[in-house]
């Protein structure tokens, strides 16, 4: 279907493609991944025809239909429904000959192509990609200048799925979905006929998704079959051999020299050493190792402080419009109630516009209620992240001298340090902030918001400019954090390993999920979603709001008495990892050379492991009964 021959392509004195090569059969659903900047967009337009390759070349049969998501609508005078369906080129060409054409016989022909590229389902296929992708009924016959930039590229990736290909290329399609979007994305997505292949950060699509990842590494393709947890454990295998033939390389080398060194100029075996050093010449270099991008994300634990963090009871958010002196209230939330206690990891779930940045906002000061009471901890500390901060920055300054301003009066170790708990080393810390990248920026605002060692971190779309390698370095560093973590993001593997607690906002009111992620995934699915309407049944919620604000309050304390329990079993979890890494090297060293002290050692730690598991089964049966 589309194979990659000896491909090169360089920008400047930069090699992005060396002699590459790769082959994706039809039906294909691949991803294409690496470090951001190796070069995976460039790819895209050598395929589209945009760039052309300094050598080698790309074979892609004459009748195959390449798309992909225009970053730019021509015509937004039309409206939104119409510009889907137009998109479509032979239904539009058809249809424009029909309106022109007199003779009966061609006029029935037109007809017939018609319905068999189905002119009578075209509208109803269109509204389902435009509802899927968060549009309403009522947006359909709007002007495509009437949305916003955001809401036009949603647009242009309906265009997108709706018009006919046979190779679909999307480049970070969920980037600014919510999360809600991003689950019909790729279910759609899953159910096409096409060949696809796929950019993208979110390790969730890629393991639904994708059959096939292919890795853009050092100017070369590399295709692994299966989705992207697979890729990555037969990338580990692959480093792991890679390493133990590098090891055995030089173990082979000493050994050749030390016979060299021992007995070069001893007449009785001078041919056996040139043998030796005609063989060392041979064996040549040691094996390369692949060596993956590895960042670490470390927040700085905060103390603990006593029950409840925060607290709202009868909330009421919104925004106050007070423009040529005409006061109103834009109310978002109305009578809601919320509790958040230190040991909380809580996702805020609901489509874009139903109010969980305001509520976000609220949570973090940065917006008042509109009535309501608040009550927090005195000494509480809360960390803020909104995607839009990172454009904020000054362009101008590093990113030490924007920390060190931060931070006031400290030495500069203290500075760096803060800084390269966020992948930011010393030289990226003297980097002008213009020069750095998307994912570096928002690693900078991390560590920015984190310098006080906050109690409470509140983060809104935190993912939207890191790689895979940032965003698995973002899941540990919350997994070790001691404090409170509310999350809004589209990135539903960070939910699943994350939160544990669901909260959904949608119609007004702020409510507890019943369900994990795939219950709410399900859901979005197949249409059952409840939403309850605040501002429809105002009185009926008030006292049933109160009766779960009260179960709510029930569960937080229950929370705060398993506080201690639950970082037991945290640490006790870290130990058993720790030995069993330990168990791992012990038993990898006994294949290749029984040691007797080694297999002793390896029978001692392997009780040590039964000993820890039985102690964490019986902490988790406790805090089982705490919560009940």
């Amino acid at each position: 279907m589309l194979e990659i021959k000896n491909l090169s392509y360089s920008i400047g004195l930069r090699t992005l493609l060396n002699s590459a090569n790769a082959f994706i059969a039809r039906g294909q659903k691949a991803g294409l991944v690496g470090l951001n900047g190796c070069g995976k967009t460039t790819l895209f337009n050598l395929i589209l025809g945009k760039l052309h390759p300094e050598s080698g070349e790309i074979n892609i049969p004459s009748e195959v239909r390449v798309a992909t998501v225009k970053q730019e609508i021509e015509d937004t005078s039309e409206t939104l429904l119409n510009s889907i369906l137009n998109s479509d080129i032979r239904l539009k060409t058809l249809q424009h000959d029909l309106e022109i054409e007199t003779d009966g016989r061609k006029i029935a022909e037109i007809h017939d192509q018609l319905n068999t590229l189905g002119i009578h389902s075209a509208s109803a296929r269109a509204a389902a990609i435009l509802t899927g992708l968060g549009f309403k009924n009522s947006d359909f016959e709007r002007s495509l200048k009437e949305f916003s930039g955001g809401w036009r590229m949603r647009a242009a990736l309906a265009a997108t799925l709706f018009a006919p290909s046979d190779i679909l290329l999307l480049d970070e399609p969920t980037n600014h979905l919510d999360l809600e979007t991003t689950i019909w994305l790729e279910n759609h997505l899953a159910k096409m006929d096409r060949t696809i292949i796929i950019i993208s950060h979110d390790r969730n699509i890629l393991n639904k998704l994708c059959d096939r990842i292919i890795l853009m590494d050092e100017s070369k393709l590399k295709s692994y079959n299966g989705n992207y947890d697979i890729f990555e454990r037969s990338r580990n295998i692959e480093k792991e051999n890679a390493a133990a033939a590098a090891k055995q390389h030089e173990l082979t080398r000493a050994h050749l020299q030390s016979f060299v060194d021992r007995f070069r100029y001893k007449a009785s075996k001078a041919k056996q050493a040139q043998s030796r050093i005609k063989m060392l010449e041979r064996l040549g270099d040691a094996p390369p190792v692949p060596v993956d991008a590895e960042v670490q994300f470390r927040f700085p634990q905060p103390e603990q402080l006593p029950p409840y963090l925060i607290s709202i009871e009868d909330g009421v958010a919104g925004y106050i419009n007070d423009e040529d002196f005409n006061y109103s209230e834009k109310v978002v939330l109305k009578n809601f109630n919320l509790t958040v206690s230190q040991d909380d990891r809580i996702a805020f779930l609901g489509a874009n516009g139903n109010g969980k940045s305001t509520l976000a906002k609220v949570l973090a000061e940065r917006l008042r209620l509109l009535s309501g009471k608040v009550k927090k901890s005195r000494k509480l500390r809360t960390a803020y992240f909104a995607q839009h901060q990172t454009e904020e920055l000054p362009l101008d300054k590093t990113a030490f001298e924007v920390m060190s301003d931060a931070m006031g009066f400290v030495p500069m170790t203290a500075v760096y340090t803060q800084l390269g708990g966020f992948g930011l080393n010393k030289k990226k810390a003297d980097t002008k902030i213009g020069k750095l990248s998307g994912g570096e920026k928002a690693r900078l605002m991390l560590s920015l918001i984190t310098k006080d060692k906050p109690h409470l971190l509140i983060l809104d779309e935190p993912t939207n400019h890191l790689d895979i390698v940032s965003r698995s370095a973002l899941l540990d560093a919350l997994n070790q954090y001691e404090g409170a973590v509310i999350l809004i993001t589209h990135d539903l593997h960070m939910i699943e390993l994350v939160c544990e607690r669901l909260i959904l906002i949608a119609g007004g009111g702020v409510r507890n999920f019943e369900g994990d992620v795939e219950d709410y995934k399900q859901k979005i699915l197949n249409g059952t979603l409840e939403y309850f309407d605040e501002f429809a049944a105002q009185d009926d919620a008030n006292s049933e709001e109160r009766s779960r604000a009260e179960k709510r309050r029930q569960d937080a304390q229950k929370r705060l008495a398993a506080a201690p329990l639950r970082k037991e079993l945290k640490e006790l979890e870290r130990s058993i990892s720790q030995m069993q890494q330990e168990r791992a090297v012990l038993e990898g060293e006994l294949i290749k050379k029984f040691d007797q002290q080694k297999s002793k050692e390896l029978a001692y730690k392997i009780k040590d492991i039964d000993k820890a598991e039985e102690k964490w089964l019986e902490l988790s049966n406790k805090l089982e009964e705490h919560l009940t």
